[in-house]
């Protein structure tokens, strides 16, 4: 009876690695085969997947495994089990995201170290401003390619009459056409290199746009977004008749796709939706809530008095963590900034000791705004100087001050954070506003959706450090983002992906949002008048 089933283990083993284009040699296969005998057959398929993933990571000369490779793999995968516990929540800076870069060749994201890539530096090349526009286009186009509108229909099926199959054309095959070509779709970046006139950009060239006749689907349409235009080109000029984003993909897809890389970062080794223990804590712990306040000016003692009464409220049932956003100041200049703000942190200090209740389970993390002090005008940005946190990282213990992107991961679920203004910017900075029902929350979740990056603007509006533009990446589509913005709150829900805006806290009459991982609930919550 063992020689049948090591026999079947074997069997799904050799496959499992056949699939992926891998052959295992006789002393890898039978150490493996002895490994996964005492895994049970519902678990058995995932086993191997989770080695196979943990083997593609090392660096193979081959295709032949070796059985020293098969070793580290499986050592790698029973670390994982074992570093559940020390998963279940942690703050992720921008500039410890790790970075992947698609790679055409193998088909796959891989990561900084296995590719030819220099690492990332504030001090950015012209070398990296030029693959910050090439890496947001390949991660499109090969999210587009696997979209059902654009895969070839398959060799031998009957037609699709509800669904017309579409090919992307490339600017370089525009200009290489000495007629006129006709119903064709682009991908590419708006810009605008003549003053008043308008160019599809990609990494083979660029073409002229007329947008008279152009049709604007959903969405806030900028400079330096990727879109899919839609019309025919003739004597150099590309005549577009229909302008629409890319399309989403929801998280489940690209994982299916990639496996379980980690692509949101933190400690663990592989992506925290493959973990049953993680998701089963998320579940039972009913209690877990996020407060999230925006604009929180430690200078105003309206402010201060709104906080010390919203932490009296929950001193019976001390939420999980309070993330706090900048700006930390209502007059955020002065040479008198940093000495304020650091006795304004040491006043809020005071006002959680008084709740010990809070102070003892609570966490809190603080982003920064883009008035706090530090080079407020390019993302990502770091965190509040040390010397300007010190004391109330004394004082309040649980407590990080993060960069501006942040990410949270509590259990499965992955959290982005980012305080900036950006709807207004968007607004502002469009080639044609939406006409009609202009609900801008929902064109905006859709256009930083669609791009999967938080900033999608021409980098003289919105700067980013040039090598860390893989920071402000939100792709695959993480469980929540928090955009930390003046405009008005909003929660809106669109490709399994939660956005949230808990508005200024002192402008909109001192609202903010609380979220309920458990059952993936956002409350709106107001402090009434004193």
């Amino acid at each position: 009876m063992l020689k049948m089933e090591a026999r079947r283990v074997k069997s799904r083993v050799n496959t499992g690695f056949q699939m992926r284009g891998l052959t295992l040699r006789p002393e890898s296969s039978k150490y493996l085969v002895e490994v996964l005998q005492s895994v049970s057959e519902q678990e058995l398929d995932d086993a191997i997947e989770r080695v196979l993933d943990a083997v593609e990571k090392q660096p193979l000369s081959s295709s032949m495994i070796e059985l020293s490779v098969v070793e580290i793999a499986v050592h790698e995968c029973s670390q994982l089990n074992d570093e559940t516990t020390d998963n279940v929540f942690n703050i992720i800076g921008a500039f410890d995201v790790p970075r992947f870069i698609y790679s055409t060749e193998r088909k796959k994201f891989v990561p900084l170290a296995m590719s030819n890539h220099p690492r990332p530096s504030l001090c950015g090349t012209a070398r990296d401003k030029a693959e910050l526009f090439r890496e947001r286009y390949t991660v499109l186009q090969q999210r587009i390619h696997r979209h059902e509108l654009f895969t070839p229909p398959v060799i031998g099926s009957a037609p699709d009459e509800g669904h017309s199959k579409f090919q992307l054309c490339t600017v370089e095959a525009l200009l290489g056409s000495t007629v006129k070509m006709g119903e064709v779709i682009v991908l590419g970046m708006v810009t605008q290199l003549k003053e008043g006139k308008f160019y599809l950009e990609d990494p083979s060239g660029t073409v002229q746009l007329n947008l008279s006749k152009a049709q604007f689907h959903s969405g806030l349409y900028t400079e330096s977004c990727f879109v899919l235009a839609e019309g025919w080109y003739e004597d150099y000029v590309f005549h577009v008749t229909a302008f629409g984003f890319p399309p989403t993909e929801p998280s489940t897809t690209t994982r299916a796709y990639y496996g379980d890389i980690n692509f949101f970062g933190g400690p663990s080794s592989t992506a925290v939706k493959a973990s049953a223990k993680l998701r089963k804590l998320e579940e039972e712990n009913e209690n877990a809530m996020f407060v999230f306040v925006s604009d929180v000016w430690l200078d105003s003692v309206e402010v201060l008095e709104k906080i010390r009464t919203m932490f009296s409220g929950y001193s019976a049932m001390p939420p999980t963590c309070f993330i706090f956003c900048g700006n930390f100041s209502s007059t955020p200049y002065g040479r008198n900034q940093i000495r304020s703000l650091r006795e304004s942190l040491k006043a809020l200090a005071d006002i959680i000791c008084e709740y010990p209740s809070i102070h003892n389970s609570s966490r809190f993390v603080f982003v920064p705004g883009p008035e706090d002090p530090g080079p407020n005008a390019i993302l990502p940005r770091p965190p509040l100087a040390d010397h300007i946190t010190e004391e109330f990282r004394q004082k309040v213990p649980f407590s990080v001050f993060t960069t501006n992107p942040c990410r949270i991961q509590y259990c499965t679920q992955e959290i982005v954070v980012i305080r900036e203004d950006l709807v207004n910017k968007m607004c502002r900075n469009c080639i044609r506003l939406p006409s009609g029902n202009l609900d801008i929350p929902n064109h905006f979740v859709k256009t930083i959706l669609s791009q999967g990056h938080l900033t999608p603007l021409p980098l003289y509006v919105s700067p980013v450090f040039w090598a860390f533009d893989y920071a402000l990446r939100v792709y695959p589509v993480p469980d929540m983002i928090v955009f930390a913005d003046k405009y008005d709150p909003f929660n809106i829900s669109n490709t399994g992906c939660l956005s949230i805006n808990p508005g200024s806290f002192p402008r909109s009459g001192f609202t903010f949002k609380v979220y309920y991982p458990s059952n993936r609930i956002v409350e709106d919550s107001k402090l009434q008048g004193l």
